[in-house]
C-alpha cells in the first residue's frame, strides 16, 4: 500500500514537472520560430532599382520596425489600414515600453510617424501632391520605399554618405546613426526579439539584393 502510495507521489510529481517545463518553454520556442522565418521571408522592396546596400538597410529596418510579411499597411500594434491614399494618422496608444500611455501614428513599412512623413514627403516625394493646401502625399507603398531610399541616400541629412559606409563593412555605425530615427535597430530605447538578430537579416538581404542585380 505504501509502495503504490508512493509510486502515485512519483508518478504525479513527474506529471508536474514536465507540465512545468512545458509550460516555460513555450514562449522560447515561439520566439525561434518567429525569428526563423522572419529572418527567411522578408518581403523585397516594391520600387525597382537603386543601391542594393541601401535597399538591403532599408529591409533590415523594415524586420525589426514592422516585422510583417504586409509591412505597407500596417500600424503600430498590428493592426492594418486599407486606405493608403495618405499616412494613416491614426494615434494607437502605446502599451509597453518607456512610452507606455503615449500614443503613436507609426505606420507603413518603416514605422514612420505621421510628422516624420510629412517633413520627409516634402523633400523627397516622387509625386507631390500639386498647389492645393489640403492634398496630401500618397503613403501607395512605392512611395513609402521611395521616400525612405531617397532620405538614406542623402549625404546632407545623415552627415555621412550611409552607402559608402555599408561597402566598408561599417553596419554597426550606420545602425548607431539610424537608431534616434528608429529605435529599434539597437542603440535606442525600445530594442525587440529582432535587434539582436539585426546583422544576420543584413547579411541575408544584401545577399538577396546582390544576387538579384547579378541577375539583370
Amino acid at each position: 500500500m505504501r509502495k503504490s502510495w508512493k509510486r502515485l507521489i512519483a508518478s504525479s510529481t513527474a506529471v508536474l514537472a514536465l507540465g512545468y517545463l512545458v509550460h516555460h518553454r513555450q514562449p522560447e520556442v515561439k520566439r525561434s520560430l518567429k525569428i526563423d522565418s522572419t529572418t527567411g521571408h522578408l518581403p523585397p522592396l516594391v520600387m525597382d532599382g537603386g543601391d542594393p546596400y541601401i535597399r538591403a538597410l532599408m529591409r533590415t529596418i523594415s524586420a525589426s520596425e514592422s516585422n510583417h510579411s504586409q509591412p505597407y499597411t500596417i500600424l503600430y500594434g498590428g493592426q492594418h489600414v486599407k486606405d493608403l491614399s495618405s499616412h494613416p494618422e491614426q494615434c494607437i496608444t502605446i502599451v509597453t515600453g518607456p512610452n507606455r500611455g503615449n500614443c503613436s501614428t507609426a505606420a507603413g513599412r518603416y514605422q514612420m510617424l505621421n510628422i516624420t512623413w510629412k517633413e520627409k514627403a516634402q523633400r523627397y516625394h516622387p509625386q507631390p501632391p500639386g498647389l492645393m493646401f489640403w492634398h496630401s502625399y500618397s503613403f501607395q507603398p512605392e512611395f513609402q520605399d521611395a521616400v525612405v531610399y531617397a532620405w538614406l541616400s542623402d549625404r546632407q541629412a545623415w552627415g555621412t554618405d550611409i552607402a559608402a559606409l555599408l561597402r566598408q563593412g561599417n553596419l554597426d555605425r550606420v545602425l548607431r546613426l539610424l537608431s534616434p530615427t528608429w529605435t529599434s535597430l539597437g542603440y535606442g530605447i525600445e530594442d525587440n526579439l529582432m535587434t539582436q538578430h539585426l546583422p544576420q537579416v543584413y547579411q541575408k538581404m544584401l545577399q538577396e539584393e546582390l544576387k538579384a542585380i547579378a541577375q539583370i
